[in-house]
């Protein structure tokens, strides 16, 4: 299982960016990637880690304890739209070319 495995979707107000960054293995707690991306000045708008989150057309990462991984950038927010896994509507963010849903248990 993969228990410290983590995605992040956020924003960056000064530069009108957002992105969706991986994480895997770097921390031991959500919160401390959180706090992270935090004190460089982004907004974290969703966060999960494997077992909260579906990947959609995201591959996850392997394990990596130096690095985090910039899985999708764009100019602006991150559009949140549906997605259906396995017949099932969700709630889904999207960031250029990248859909996830942050949250399984959120359906519409």
């Amino acid at each position: 299982m993969n228990t410290n495995y983590f995605r992040i979707t956020g924003y960056c107000e000064q530069d009108n960016f957002c992105f969706i960054m991986d994480c895997y293995g770097m921390f031991e707690k959500l919160w401390q990637f959180s706090s992270f991306l935090i004190t460089k000045g982004l907004k974290v708008l969703e966060v999960g880690n494997a077992e909260k989150f579906s990947d959609c057309n995201i591959s996850r990462i392997p394990p990596n304890t130096d690095q985090l991984s910039l899985r999708a950038i764009a100019h602006g927010k991150p559009e949140y739209t549906t997605q259906q896994v396995d017949g099932v509507t969700y709630k889904a963010v999207k960031v250029a070319d990248k859909i996830y849903v942050p949250n399984k248990k959120e359906l519409l």
